[in-house]
């Protein structure tokens, strides 16, 4: 098996202890970077054949993503790599502890098809900033990035230190029948299942950046104006196949009317048509159908027009939607946007509670009891107030999911932790030595060991 064979090939390299070196992984990191802008128009046309991504799109959601995340690691590497002294307690005296960053070794990332190269190679990044061997499955579903991301990387890397495996289902099973020191996957909690059932056969570590009903609240104390110009342009964003969309909006009753309003403005200024290179098509057919399948018609409030042929589907904004509704019971993952309205902030709140904890969530409010609330009570992976989205971009916050959307986290520190084992160390001085710990024990003794723990 081929790819069994390139794993025991990077376990190999592994153990020369090459990967630690901060010069080499600083060498590689810049050569990925290089390798990114020299090959940028390869990229942007690969992704446009898979679903209509525009060079804008495609550089402010991925590649932006990707080089930041080399720069930021190049920068800080040196001081995230250092040795961590911390304060040794009284029991230990005289010694000193440090917390060293081991690399965890041979590590496998399952990328998404929504954002395929930020997905993919963002966490391969921090592995690979970490002092790790790499394996990458892109999804086969955005075939085009998959083999351009493949092109660019076998022919440039060693497959022992870097590698990309091509294919589908079969494939990725395949892959999950062998033992790694780590995997990281992205993508559906379904999937996520299988991924963490297989890791559990090897006791593999994972993280998981999943999904989940992302809600946005909009309260009567809120910025509407703003409110609706970045709800709209974070759920309509690649076509709303965004794990971190807003899902779902819940918008106070006394306000309802002119926010849709608002909302219905800004699809119209955004020019989200069929033809517009701000718009991207749904990934596939499966996926259409699926969304058009969701689309109310009793309920639209406005857009609902779609084209199988283009595998278009305009903004849509469904409107008295009720929580028993067909697309409630599901996360959208397309340009669908269902309105809830509330008359009790507290009741609004407390509905969601019950619910799988999602991804994200958004409040959009003035109000600081509001913003208090929202933060204390509710449990989210990440979120915004008053934005949507755009907590993915601040380095020093960490990305991930709780409970049924994701876990772990991964960005800035946070991903070069992830790929990291946190070994502890305790040193000793050889001189000193109180007997107090070694037998014969007495009642003297433990009177002082009382005192000293």
């Amino acid at each position: 098996m081929e790819i069994e064979n390139i794993l025991l090939k990077q376990r190999d390299f592994f153990t020369t202890q090459q990967t630690k070196s901060l010069t080499f992984r600083k060498m590689y990191l810049e050569k990925l970077k290089s390798l990114i802008i020299s090959n940028e128009n390869r990229l942007y046309e690969a992704i446009n054949n898979d679903f209509g991504k525009s060079k804008f799109d495609t550089f402010t959601t991925e590649l932006s993503f990707i080089l930041n995340d080399i720069n930021y690691y190049i920068k800080n590497l040196k001081s995230l790599s250092k040795p961590k002294k911390v304060s040794t307690n009284l029991a230990n005296q005289l010694g000193n502890s440090k917390i060293y960053a081991d690399p965890l070794g041979c590590v496998l990332v399952i990328g998404a098809w929504n954002y395929p190269y930020q997905l993919s190679l963002s966490p391969i990044i921090a592995a690979m900033a970490a002092g790790n061997c790499c394996i990458l499955k892109p999804s086969e579903i955005a075939e085009n990035t998959m083999k351009v991301m493949a092109s660019i990387i076998n022919e440039n890397f060693p497959p022992e230190y870097l590698y990309v495996y091509e294919g589908g289902i079969e494939e990725t099973t395949a892959l999950l029948q062998l033992k790694f020191d780590k995997i990281f996957f992205t993508g559906s909690t379904k999937v996520g299942k299988i991924v963490y059932k297989a890791a559990a056969e090897h006791l593999t570590p994972v993280t998981l950046e999943l999904g989940g009903k992302s809600p946005a609240i909009v309260t009567k104390n809120a910025n509407l104006e703003i409110a609706a110009k970045r709800i709209v342009w974070g759920k309509f964003l690649n076509a709303g196949q965004t794990c971190v969309a807003p899902d779902y909006l819940l918008v106070e009753e006394t306000i309802q009317e002119q926010f849709l309003e608002m909302l219905r403005k800004y699809i119209k200024e955004f020019k989200y048509g069929q033809d517009s290179e701000q718009y991207t098509k749904i990934i596939n057919q499966r996926n259409f159908q699926r969304l058009v399948r969701l689309i109310d018609q009793e309920k639209i409030y406005s857009g609902g027009y779609f084209n199988e042929e283009k595998r278009y589907i305009e903004p849509t904004i469904l409107n008295h939607v009720d929580w028993n509704d067909e697309i409630m019971q599901e996360e959208i993952f397309g340009p669908l946007l269902p309105v809830i309205s509330f008359q009790n902030y507290n009741a609004a709140l407390n509905s969601i509670l019950g619910l799988e904890k999602p991804l994200a969530a958004y409040l959009f409010t003035n109000n600081s009891e509001e913003k208090d609330q929202f933060t204390q009570k509710f449990s989210f992976g990440g979120g915004c107030i008053n934005d949507t989205v755009m907590h993915l971009t601040n380095d020093n916050l960490p990305f991930g999911g709780v409970g049924n959307s994701g876990i772990g986290n991964y960005h800035g520190k946070y991903g070069f932790e992830t790929f990291s084992h946190q070994k502890a160390v305790l040193e000793k001085a050889t001189w000193g030595e109180p007997n107090i710990k070694y037998p014969p024990y007495s009642e003297k003794k433990l009177s002082w060991i009382k005192k000293l723990l």
